[in-house]
């Protein structure tokens, strides 16, 4: 913990023991367990900097130059640097950086391009797609009418023909590529080659690859898509929030689609802490970052698939791995539960053709963290002695909390 965040904890602590005490707990638990979480990641201590700082008291709705609030001359560099760098490094002719979340930046790019009842093509909710992608309990299974694309029923992979029957088809308003548990690279190209062929709109939701992206580690659909939407946490590390990548002819109608019509204020200390991350973003220890983060989830399915789960499409492109630990004797929602007692935090997840829960693993976290294949094979190894029940959850807890300790996210 640096100077600063160690005054400013006294502050909490003294004014507010109740919460100082809540912060403090969080604090020991990510630095005393395994994050996993294919979504989450640690951002350094500049973009938490920027989050704490006195960029959270403005108000500023509209955009750079055009607000409706007077004193955003200084927020207003902040925002335009986060734009400049945001194009600078996904190599977009527009960015959008107000987007409070993935979802959000999801609902603005539907409004942009489409009207309530619009047939959209996504992949279905069972194979890894996304709320915003015609869940039913979210806006947009309320608003459009989705057709849900899966995945071929051996190698786990897209069903490119699916999708190409659906468009011809359904004719589809717009088309959606990306997914929440999809641990391949997706075919940009053949999307958008799709999409032509149906006169659709081409929307890449690429919240997990963009940090891989921006790491030169994974393809970029900004080439290929219409609209990009993206996180800027996960494997990019930065604040959590969204942003939205777009051609110059869409710029007006995706900003205003942001502001006013999805958002008011936009978040500044948020938008700076995004400008600190793609500067980090783009330099040559991110790519190595990237290039690990990589590397490690190879280690770590590889291993995973030696201990008896079964990991779907046989491996990763990416950050992110999806396991079945049936073979061990357990369903996805048990083996979490044991997992989090030992101290080894991660998601569960549709299984595609399946009825059945598997895990979801990612590796950004601790790779961040400094760790290699060496401790993805360790952590493989542990995961699968808790699950078959040949290493008591105390023992595990104590070898995860000395791993952990090996590895600290903010080395005091």
């Amino acid at each position: 913990m640096t100077v600063s965040h160690a005054l400013e904890a006294d502050v909490l602590r003294r004014q507010d023991p109740e919460l100082a005490d809540v912060l403090l707990g969080e604090r020991e638990r990510q630095s005393s367990t395994l994050q996993l979480i294919a979504a989450e990641n640690f951002t350094s201590p500049a973009v938490l900097a920027a989050l704490g700082s006195p960029l959270a008291n403005k108000y500023a709705e509209g955009y750079p130059g055009n607000r409706h609030h007077g004193g955003c001359e200084i927020v207003d560099v902040a925002e335009r640097l986060a734009v400049e760098r945001a194009k600078a490094l996904f190599g977009a002719e527009h960015a959008n950086v107000q987007a409070h979340s993935g979802s959000s930046a999801v609902l603005a790019a539907y409004a942009a391009l489409l009207r309530p009842g619009d047939t959209v093509l996504a992949l279905g909710l069972p194979y890894g797609g996304h709320l915003t992608h015609g869940s039913p309990a979210n806006f947009s299974g309320r608003w459009f009418d989705f057709a849900g694309y899966g995945v071929e029923a051996e190698s786990g992979l897209i069903d490119h023909e699916q999708v190409r029957t659906l468009a011809r088809t359904r004719r589809p308003k717009a088309i959606v590529c990306g997914s929440i548990a999809y641990p391949r690279h997706i075919d940009y190209a053949f999307f958008r080659e799709v999409a032509d062929e149906a006169g659709a709109h081409l929307i890449a939701d690429a919240a997990h690859p963009m940090g891989l992206v921006a790491g030169g580690v994974a393809p970029s659909p900004v080439p290929y898509a219409d609209i990009v939407c993206a996180t800027t946490d996960k494997v990019l590390r930065g604040p959590r929030g969204g942003m939205i990548l777009c051609g110059g002819e869409l710029a007006e109608r995706v900003d205003r689609a942001v502001f006013p019509f999805t958002q008011g204020g936009a978040q500044m200390h948020t938008i700076a802490a995004k400008a600190v991350a793609f500067g980090e973003a783009a330099t040559p220890a991110f790519a190595a970052y990237a290039h690990q983060v990589v590397a490690n989830a190879r280690a770590l399915a590889a291993a995973l698939a030696a201990e008896g789960l079964i990991v779907t499409t046989g491996g990763t492109d990416t950050h992110l791995i999806i396991a079945d630990p049936a073979p061990l004797g357990v369903d996805g929602r048990t083996a979490r539960g044991r997992l989090a007692a030992a101290g080894i935090v991660l998601d569960c997840c549709a299984l595609p053709h399946d009825d059945g829960r598997g895990l979801r693993l990612g590796t950004a976290a601790v790779t961040t963290q400094g760790m290699g294949a060496r401790e993805m094979r360790f952590v493989a190894g542990l995961l699968a002695s808790v699950l078959r029940g040949g290493t008591e959850t105390a023992r595990a807890r104590e070898d995860v909390r000395e791993l952990a300790a090996a590895f600290p996210p903010y080395p005091r």
